[in-house]
């Protein structure tokens, strides 16, 4: 990640230690709009818990950091727009710096509820995985629906990776996902950048991190507008799958002995 941030704390974020804490990390990009209903949606404890919300703003040209202090999240306020992957490592920057054991992974845009974060967090604190992916593949009687040039990448990534990490992925691009400790110390020296989630799926595995999915329910964005449009989602897809092939190639990151 490049350039200065500054880190600030709204007026219900408590100073202190945050060990045995979950950090939702919400990067955000001028969305002003919906950061007011996530905030205020976010709980205070999950799986006994207590919990602490970060707003990432990614060089907002709107109110995104203004609001966030101002609805009691804690801030990194970057200096321009670095993208999606450089903003959610300085999440995890924060969260790995402040000793938290936990942290999830949450859109801006109100897609992804946060009466949810119990059901994504579970398997991660019973310690049956070290990262869940929030699937809206999986939730029974969704009424979500995927625009058609998204379900296509969707495939294509589902395919790919599946065949990369040796078993199938079902939602490779969702922005909704949870972490331990030894997750969020790795993320936070290596993440992908531009659209990181499928590349980082094939990063953690081939590291020895154990992954599972969970179904959860997506709406509709609540504000602001997507980065991906037709003309880029193409573009798009072309980058992320070269990018995922140089992965397959990389030498692992971490030595034999501390993968699991």
């Amino acid at each position: 990640m490049t350039g200065q941030s500054t880190a600030t704390a709204g007026p219900a974020a408590p100073d202190c230690p945050a060990t045995g804490r979950l950090l939702v990390i919400i990067p955000a990009f001028n969305e002003e709009c919906a950061l007011p209903d996530l905030l205020a949606s976010i709980p205070a404890r999950v799986e006994a818990v207590a919990v602490d919300a970060l707003v990432v703003n990614d060089g907002s040209a709107d109110r995104t950091a203004r609001v966030a202090v101002a609805r009691g999240g804690r801030l990194v306020d970057l200096p321009f727009n670095v993208g999606i992957g450089a903003a959610v490592q300085a999440g995890f920057k924060y969260a790995s710096n402040r000793g938290y054991s936990y942290a999830v992974q949450c859109d801006g845009d109100g897609q992804h509820p946060p009466d949810q974060i119990a059901t994504l967090l579970a398997p991660v604190v019973a310690g049956v995985a070290e990262v869940t992916i929030g699937s809206r593949f999986l939730k029974q009687g969704a009424t979500y629906q995927t625009p058609l040039l998204r379900r296509i990448g969707i495939s294509a990534f589902d395919w790919v990776n599946s065949l990369v990490v040796g078993r199938r992925i079902t939602d490779n691009t969702s922005g909704f996902r949870a972490y331990n400790r030894r997750a969020i110390e790795f993320l936070s020296r290596h993440y992908p950048h531009d659209y990181p989630e499928p590349e980082a799926v094939v990063l953690l595995a081939r590291n020895g991190f154990s992954i599972e999915e969970v179904g959860i329910e997506m709406r509709e964005r609540q504000g602001g507008r997507s980065s991906i449009t037709f003309l880029r989602s193409g573009y798009y897809m072309l980058k992320v799958l070269l990018a995922i092939f140089v992965e397959v190639f990389r030498e692992r990151i971490l030595p034999e002995g501390e993968r699991r």
